[in-house]
């Protein structure tokens, strides 16, 4: 019986036993329903990372922790940079009364049932699980967002990022032979292929993993919610970057990304927000389609162990289309994601907007902050606030529909259509 029906055949019984309790004296117990909750569950797409308006987030030790600087550890619970504007808080959820982001920046399948500090590069917060049961204690929970699987124990979202962005910059600025002569050693300059992304097998181990957590979700859920009524939600990726560049972006000074050394197209591309060879750009759409297959995957399988289940795959792989970075000549404005940014040593919080000028040497020490400090970079390349709105609408339309497979897409109008 659906939520619907049920709650209407309880308010007949509720007037029912209210009649009958009158007619012979009785008092009926007082027995409040608990308020209704949505949570969030997962990593960085789902958080809200670049979106801005980060929130405090609770530590281990049930500290709440607020911006903490920007040398702080990396690992400060801060930094799973849960935010207001994410696609939960956006979204239109008829009938949900409260809503709890409990993903995290980072976050893999192993911090669903583990503290996500007893990983290398892992935050200062407990298991996901641990949270979600505190939200079942005082909530009935309606609606679970999940997005997972991006990173895992094989690659993860920033390693892949950062990998193909720092061969493009230094094919950009430094000739093949300076890097013998300089840095006693040759750097990677070539684009990223199929294979620097993810191997088939990475994508099958990473399958494996994350549809292990997603268990463990499910079987607590059906512990902690008292009525059994809940759809979870499996949220897939998008791409923040366009199948090809628009022509504006394709070369500078007469030179493309195939030239050795480009440092005026390098510039202008990280501009826009885009350092990125376009020899790379398929296979990374190709990695996001991997991740689009892990998840629905995931939800197949689960599904098929969990019958009475309510599980959805919303597909969002197309719902920026025409508003990813480098995909009209005003990138980054107008876009939907965030453009790599960096800070240069020591961070200050002011990001570097722009390359022009800067020679090997600079571009080096500015890279080296992103390693060194991360959380000066993270943002790169994730939904922005306004991305996060048009996933909330996603959000909304796999909340409310029949199916249990959902596509959502934009159009070139700029409307997102659900199907």
């Amino acid at each position: 019986m659906s939520r619907f029906r049920r709650t209407a055949a309880a308010a007949v019984l509720a007037v029912a036993t209210a009649a009958l309790t009158t007619a012979v004296g009785l008092s009926a117990p007082a027995t409040a329903a608990p308020p209704t909750a949505a949570v969030a569950l997962g990593d960085s797409f789902i958080s809200g990372e670049g979106a801005g308006a980060y929130t405090p987030v609770v530590d281990a030790n049930g500290v709440a922790q607020g911006f903490p600087g920007w040398t702080a550890p990396n690992s400060n619970a801060f930094f799973c940079h849960r935010s207001a504007n994410a696609s939960l808080h956006r979204a239109n959820l008829p009938g949900i009364q409260d809503r709890f982001n409990l993903a995290c920046s980072g976050g893999q399948p192993h911090d669903i049932a583990a503290a996500s500090s007893a990983r290398t590069n892992g935050r200062q917060v407990a298991a996901q699980l641990d949270q979600l049961r505190a939200v079942g204690r005082t909530h009935d929970i309606d609606l679970v967002l999940l997005g997972l699987g991006s990173n895992n124990s094989s690659f993860t979202f920033g390693s892949v990022a950062e990998k193909c962005a720092n061969r493009f910059i230094a094919d950009a600025w430094t000739g093949w032979w300076e890097f013998w002569a300089y840095l006693n050693g040759p750097v990677e300059q070539k684009p990223c292929s199929d294979a620097d992304l993810a191997t088939a097998a990475q994508l099958s181990a990473a399958t494996t993993e994350t549809t292990a957590a997603v268990r463990q979700i499910l079987t607590t859920l059906r512990e902690i919610d008292a009525d059994g009524q809940h759809r979870v939600v499996f949220q897939d990726y998008t791409n923040p970057l366009p199948f090809d560049l628009d022509p504006t972006f394709h070369s500078e000074d007469s030179r493309d990304d195939t030239r050795d050394k480009f440092r005026a197209l390098g510039a202008e591309r990280y501009a826009a927000g885009c350092p990125i060879h376009r020899a790379s750009l398929l296979p990374g759409h190709r990695f996001s389609q991997g991740l689009g297959t892990m998840v629905k995957s995931s939800r197949d399988t689960l599904a098929a162990e969990f019958p009475g289940a309510d599980l959805v795959y919303l597909n969002v792989q197309r719902a920026f289309d025409g508003a990813r970075l480098c995909e009209s000549s005003a990138s980054p404005a107008g876009t939907l994601a965030t453009p790599i940014r960096l800070q240069d040593d020591p961070p200050s919080g002011t990001f570097v907007t722009n390359l022009s000028g800067y020679d090997k040497i600079a571009i080096q020490r500015i890279a080296n902050t992103c390693v060194t400090y991360f959380q000066t970079c993270q943002e790169s390349w994730h939904p922005n606030a306004t991305g996060h709105q048009v996933l909330g609408q996603c959000l909304t339309g796999a909340a409310a529909t029949t199916a249990r497979d959902v596509s959502c897409t934009r159009t070139p109008t700029g409307t997102i259509t659900i199907s």
